[in-house]
């Protein structure tokens, strides 16, 4: 799959098969869309395109709102879009230049002059132009004179799957790890790095990597303990993760970190990706470390015993 930063990057296509979103996630509900749009793209001979939006729209039309929280970053999104097999991803700059350009200014100077759209795979709620004036109407209006075709994908085909980012993202925040994964078709992760912490699970006899994710916009699920699995490189571990401000210690800011079976190497400073997979219980506050000592000994059975069974 080719990246594009920027549309200007992009040169023209003789047959571009496009949809546009944001694909945050890239969950079951996308992957419908993409195999619809590589299954048109073999019976024209043509090559898949999507275009989406980086930031996301939301964080510059409402810069005050800061609540947005996204399942995937956006070069986990490239990742995940890759994996699906698209031939060209074009991530668009979104200002608030782009976003007051017109309806018919958008359809003729994006799709038609810059990406060289033949058919364009669109919601029957897409929205787009000036005050999301355009909708599927002007594509439809639009394709006879540019020499486009529009495929609809009509709401209910949209709808019945029950499937969208937003539910994605209560389930996560609600420590619902079955649920989301459920809906993405694949295990929540995050990506970053790990750094230094203060050491108190390993004096727990649990030593933990800390996880950075630098990424402020990135959606982290509730705090509790997980079973997890963390990729280091090429290879896979299993683990139990915890998400929390560490409240048996009055801890003041909140940590990620996961403690590794059977594993005794330094990985400080390594990028790591850790797979979410079970909820085991939410934080609380323990009278003492050794009864927080003890809640984690059960945990780790816990784990170990659905990652056993997965």
């Amino acid at each position: 799959m080719r990246v594009y930063h920027n549309i200007d990057d992009f040169t023209p296509l003789p047959n571009a098969v496009v949809t546009i979103g944001t694909f945050d996630g890239v969950h079951q509900g996308h992957r419908q869309i993409i195999a619809r749009l590589k299954e048109l793209a073999r019976q024209t001979g043509g090559e898949t395109v999507i275009l989406t939006f980086f930031p996301h729209p939301r964080m510059i039309i409402h810069p005050e709102d800061q609540s947005l929280k996204l399942i995937s970053t956006i070069d986990e999104r490239a990742a995940l879009l890759e994996e699906l097999g698209v031939d060209h991803l074009i991530i668009t700059p979104f200002s608030r230049d782009f976003s007051n350009q017109t309806a018919e200014a958008y359809i003729y100077d994006v799709l038609v002059k810059k990406i060289g759209t033949r058919t364009i795979i669109i919601g029957y709620d897409h929205r787009f132009g000036k005050d999301r004036h355009g909708g599927l109407q002007d594509l439809q209006a639009a394709g006879p004179e540019y020499g486009f075709d529009v495929i609809e994908i009509p709401e209910q085909d949209i709808n019945h799957v029950a499937i969208s980012s937003t539910r994605i993202r209560e389930a996560l925040l609600r420590g619902d790890i079955e649920q989301a994964n459920t809906f993405l078709g694949y295990s929540f992760y995050l990506t970053g790095k790990v750094i230094r912490g203060n050491q108190i699970g390993r004096q727990l006899g649990y030593p933990t990597a800390n996880l950075l994710v630098e990424e402020g916009y990135k959606l982290i699920p509730a705090d509790g303990i997980f079973s997890a699995t963390v990729k280091i490189g090429a290879e896979t571990f299993k683990g139990m993760a915890y998400i929390g401000h560490r409240p048996t210690i009055n801890g003041m800011t909140r940590n990620i970190e996961v403690n590794l079976f059977d594993f005794d190497r330094d990985i400080y400073n390594q990028s790591v990706q850790m797979n979410f997979h079970h909820f085991i219980r939410h934080d609380v506050k323990f009278s003492s470390l050794e009864g927080l000592k003890e809640q984690l000994a059960q945990d780790k059975i816990a784990v170990m015993a659905v990652l056993n069974n997965s």
